[in-house]
């Protein structure tokens, strides 16, 4: 490795993973310190939203191997973890993700991490506090890829193992989701009343960039399917005066509810966004996605669910 070292603002990792919300959070460091190795990958990773699909999914094929490369070090690991949470963000073919997917698993076990202390809640709710260890967000990225994106990954470590059932546990609480929570004009959808459509309920905001990328083709599919009893439900965390403007200059015409408490978030587990989730006609969940989606993604979700 050189033995040149740059330091780069913080602000260069920062952008990489608004998927994460895990990540974000881990990276609350001042300064980040990259070799000069190391600084092109992370800006290359930092601009990988402003290049064409093609393109972008071969340069993280190539960024997935030019990090594996590098020597052992906690800078491969943010690196890794970096382009992981990009890597997801539409269709770049599933043996880019293979890559992105090696390349987290060899750079954490190089670099183990130890697992998370819960968060501890509020006065009075000590036992929060006192809950068994978590995996830290290396492994639960690691695992999110093998799970949903269909990858594989050799790791000997309880963490990630851990992570895999975490996964389990969360896709259980979304088998039967019941809410009931108001639109934009104030109607008030209930999940239960939907039977006999099929239901996609797609998690989102306004900052996100990934989420205003899929909306217009949320839009079409609408369209295109509705009478056929297809259901959009995109549901916001934000206020009504950010989400309405935003959806009135983009002419959204399926349903959009508000989710101000994030009550619902919390009942299927979402901390990164896009996630969307595809219900059949009987209220059973038959499809997901843990990022962004393409039009021609979304047809194979409605796809399992009956919808053609």
């Amino acid at each position: 490795m050189s033995a040149a070292v740059l330091i780069v603002s913080l602000a260069v990792m920062a952008g990489l993973v608004a998927q994460s919300s895990q990540f974000a959070a881990a990276q609350n460091e001042q300064k980040t310190v990259w070799s000069a190795e190391e600084k092109p990958l992370a800006e290359q990773i930092h601009g990988l939203r402003g290049l064409a699909d093609d393109v972008r999914a071969r340069v993280t094929r190539e960024l997935a191997l030019k990090i594996r490369q590098l020597p052992a070090h906690e800078n491969k690991l943010r690196l890794a973890v970096g382009l992981a949470g990009l890597s997801t963000e539409g269709d770049f073919g599933h043996d880019t993700l293979q890559d992105v997917a090696t390349t987290l698993a060899d750079a954490l076990k190089e670099h183990p991490v130890p697992w998370e202390k819960p968060e501890k809640g509020p006065a009075g709710e000590g036992a929060r506090a006192t809950q068994a260890l978590q995996p830290a967000y290396q492994y639960v990225e690691l695992a999110t890829l093998v799970r949903y994106e269909h990858v594989q990954a050799s790791v000997d470590d309880p963490q990630f193992a851990a992570a895999m059932k975490q996964l389990e546990a969360e896709d259980e609480r979304r088998q039967h989701p019941e809410f009931t929570l108001k639109d934009l004009s104030g109607k008030a959808w209930t999940f239960q009343d939907l039977r006999g459509k099929v239901v996609l309920v797609n998690f989102w905001a306004t900052w996100c960039p990934p989420c205003r990328k899929e909306m217009p083709d949320l839009e079409t599919l609408y369209k295109r399917f509705g009478a056929k009893g297809f259901v959009v439900l995109a549901i916001s965390d934000e206020e009504t005066g950010k989400v309405e403007p935003f959806i009135r200059e983009r002419g959204v015409t399926f349903p959009v509810l508000l989710d101000p408490g994030r009550k619902v978030n919390e009942a299927f587990a979402v901390e990164g966004i896009p996630k969307s989730f595809v219900y059949d006609r009987e209220g059973k969940l038959a499809a997901q996605s843990i990022d962004m989606r393409t039009q021609k993604q979304f047809l194979e979700m409605l796809g399992k669910a009956g919808l053609e």
